[in-house]
């Protein structure tokens, strides 16, 4: 029988093992929740009081743990007094207790007293040793143990870090893995049992060398959060801010970990908690949870003001601005790689900061690398994944040259670790080489080991081009992925839909008619799908009074999604992170979506002070009320106040699952956990849907409320005008709203067309792009990000 996870235990459920068990349950593990009972308490009414706690405050969290609210009845909830034997049920317990040896030792011999044999079993935990865990249990019982430690927050953080002990079922870390990809999502690296694992290990000496390097070359917090963002390819949280959001007294708890536990007395020095740290956590400048770490935010007459930490006189000041020419000169050079080089070979103070941080990284890195995991891919895709860097240190290192760093390292008298000058001496000047679509990376031994690629990881722009373009355009491509399935890709600026995406929608639909089985609408350019339709291009428009320019643009989505419906083979669209505006009117319309568990739609023109009119009111109505209309008699009301509130709210879903509650996905659509297997689930389903014999829908009237239902929804946002929560200019757009939603001027259960509602949509988008407020609130977007309420 294969093995799988349908049950889980958490014990433990402080924030970690909360937030653990909230993921579990947003996956649809059915997942049991233990934690001491309180002390001293005898009733049995109150026995789970620490355990609910912790249940209802994952509601509070943020960000939330949970896809939707819906997925708190996964989790149950006990004590370890009366429930621990239920672990008997489960098929993997997770122990997320307090961080002490002897204490986990000793609950693990009371967990082994109730577990099924065969049940995975496993601790988490940032640095405790694995082995010594586990050294008072059973040889049965150890088969199936091993060490996890989830990033926080579970939710969001990708790395997964399994840590097996030399006792450990091999074919147990293998499933766990793929279990753990596929099902939670997770990013998962194989680490051996040494402190703090491998991310933690290598972060924790790179934040510490920032501090030493920040106080030998006069620095400010402002500078170095600079250096050290996304001009070398890290967060904007970058150093500092990264502190304050871990907390500093977690930090040093981290510190202290390596410095107990690390041997080498060169190393151990390492750790060494900074004084001003340690001044830090006595004065209570823990970071954020405090309210003040290297940064302390303050309110002023003026408003919200951000001080940072003077590091010489520990007082807060105003934030300074960087005038590097290091900076400039990474700011003016194009692609990262170029950004490093530009910083690490200037020679101003930048220049010699990031160099250090670098070089010291690099070499800390290439001497641990094999002490802390099997190779060099582990570590990197640790450093992406747990840290959120675009290059771990060994492709970073490969990213500038490896031959001239190396050099300059010599000339400042640094000992190069012995394998990589063998590695050099070989002839060999990379750690990474492709040789036609593989990639492999070197090892301590100096051979080469191909990267493996799962087959659920598709990476488009390889597939581009190998197998070349078949159509193309500044906003779009069209290419073949393979079983006769090809692939629409945008490449507009932001992601964006312009003229130019329109123009590519038609031209790949008749592509796909005459070659292909099915269509992939999908990409992986940058952190969003797509965040609508081109604002700035409207707005010139607008401005200008070019009413000719914008029609042809709104006729332009409504024949795309036209297309899109009733295209006679499978259409799947595979949206993530930001999806706004015309990105859901891109999804809609499709036969199928494939949506990244991350995703985030919403239909939100209204805060531009327009409607959505690229098919999606319409989409949006028939999708409520078709359902729903069999015999023609049923109160379409409600559902259509539903979609009012939807649409004229700019609801934006907090997950792909609270996107099927508001209606912007189907039942039907399906979504995948692990954003790196997006392309290749959607491409299965259009591969899928097309073997199954798919058919197009069938082009209905659309039974409408008509008039009455108008009236109801205009007296709805009178009150609602009258009351003080919008303004005359939000229920003029509400009005256009809910003319579209009702069919109009017509009578009650009237049937219209798809094409009827289309044109009610160009006639209100038309004449709110007139409107000087509206015009207002797109340009206040487009300047501040964010909404204006005029």
């Amino acid at each position: 029988m294969e093995r799988t996870i349908r049950k889980a235990a958490v014990l433990g459920s402080g924030v970690m093992g909360a937030t653990i068990a909230a993921h579990l349950a947003n996956v649809g593990i059915q997942t049991l929740l233990l934690d001491m009972a309180p002390k001293g308490e005898t009733d049995p009414n109150k026995m789970n009081d620490i355990v609910e706690a912790s249940k209802k405050n994952l509601l509070k969290n943020k960000p939330s743990p949970l896809f939707t609210k819906e997925v708190l009845n996964r989790i149950e909830v006990g004590n370890f007094d009366d429930d621990l034997h239920r672990i008997a049920d489960v098929d993997w317990v997770i122990e997320v207790i307090i961080e002490n040896l002897e204490i986990k030792q000793g609950f693990f011999k009371k967990i082994e007293q109730f577990w099924n044999p065969g049940t995975i079993v496993s601790s988490n935990t940032s640095g405790i040793s694995v082995h010594a865990i586990c050294e008072n249990n059973s040889e049965q019982f150890k088969k199936h143990f091993l060490g996890t430690h989830f990033f926080n927050p579970p939710r969001y953080m990708k790395l997964l870090e399994f840590i097996p002990t030399k006792h450990t079922d091999p074919s147990i870390v293998s499933f766990m893995k793929s279990f753990c990809e596929k099902k939670l999502g997770k990013g998962v690296v194989i680490a051996k049992d040494t402190p703090n694992f491998i991310a933690n290990r290598i972060g924790t000496y790179g934040l510490l060398s920032s501090l030493k390097q920040m106080g030998k070359l006069g620095l400010t917090i402002s500078e170095v959060d600079e250096l050290t963002g996304p001009l070398i390819g890290r967060p904007k949280s970058a150093t500092f801010r990264t502190l304050d959001l871990v907390g500093i007294d977690t930090f040093v708890l981290v510190s202290n970990n390596m410095y107990e536990n690390v041997s080498d007395l060169e190393e151990k020095e390492i750790f060494k908690v900074p004084e001003l740290m340690e001044y830090m956590v006595e004065q209570g400048y823990i970071g954020d949870k405090a309210g003040s770490g290297f940064y302390q935010k303050k309110r002023t007459d003026k408003g919200k003001v951000i001080l940072e930490l003077d590091v010489a006189n520990k007082t807060y000041i105003p934030r300074s601005k960087s005038n590097l020419k290091s900076v400039e000169a990474a700011k003016n050079a194009k692609g990262l790689k170029n950004k490093l080089k530009a910083l690490i070979e200037s020679d101003d103070k930048g220049g010699k900061f990031t160099w250090e941080l670098m070089k010291n990284g690099w070499l800390y890195a290439a001497n641990k690398v094999f002490e802390i995991s099997d190779d060099i891919q582990a570590v990197d895709e640790a450093m992406k994944w747990g840290f959120n860097w675009d290059l771990g240190p060994f492709e970073a290192w490969d990213a500038v040259g490896v031959v001239d760093t190396v050099s300059r390292m010599k000339e400042e008298g640094e000992k190069i670790p012995a394998w990589i000058e063998s590695m050099l001496a070989s002839g060999k000047t990379s750690f990474y080489e492709k040789q036609g679509d593989k990639t492999f990376y070197i090892q301590i031994d100096g051979g080469l080991k191909e990267k493996e690629v799962p087959k659920e990881i598709i990476t488009l722009d390889q597939i581009k081009e190998k197998n070349g373009v078949i159509k193309s355009n500044t906003g779009a491509s069209l290419f073949d992925i393979g079983d006769d399935i090809a692939c629409l890709q945008f490449h507009s600026m932001n992601n964006t839909i312009g003229p130019d995406v329109l123009q590519m929608v038609p031209i790949s639909l008749e592509e796909v008619r005459k070659n292909y089985r099915g269509l992939v609408i999908g990409h992986q350019k940058g952190k969003n799908f797509c965040v609508g339709a081109n604002l700035m291009m409207l707005l010139m428009a607008a401005q200008d009074e070019d009413w000719f320019e914008i029609e042809q643009m709104i006729q332009g989505f409504h024949q795309m999604a036209m297309g899109l419906k009733y295209f006679e083979k499978p259409i799947v669209t595979a949206p993530f992170g930001m999806t706004l505006g015309g990105g859901v009117e891109v999804c809609l319309p499709s036969a199928h979506v494939q949506a990244s568990a991350e995703t985030y739609m919403g239909l939100v023109e209204m805060g531009v002070g327009l409607i959505p009119a690229g098919g999606g009111t319409k989409e949006m109505l028939v999708r409520s009320t078709s359902p729903v209309d069999i015999d023609k008699t049923i109160d379409l009301q409600p559902f259509v106040n539903r979609v009012f509130e939807t649409i004229g709210m700019a609801k934006v879903s907090t997950s792909a699952s609270d996107a099927k509650d508001l209606g912007l996905l189907k039942a039907s659509d399906r979504i995948t956990m692990n954003p790196d297997h997006l392309i290749y689930d959607a491409k299965q389903a259009a591969l899928g849907m097309s073997i199954a014999g798919y058919e197009p829908p069938i082009q209905k009237k659309v039974r409408v409320v008509g008039e009455p239902g108008l009236a109801a929804l205009k007296m709805g946002l009178y009150q609602m005008k009258m009351s003080g929560f919008i303004s005359e200019h939000d229920e003029l757009i509400g009005t256009q709203l809910a003319n579209i939603l009702s069919g109009g001027k017509v009578a009650a259960n009237s049937l219209v067309s798809e094409k009827y509602l289309l044109e009610l949509e160009l006639e209100a988008f038309l004449s709110l792009c007139g409107e000087p407020k509206s015009q207002e609130r797109i340009q206040h977007m487009l300047l501040t990000r964010k909404p204006l309420r005029n």
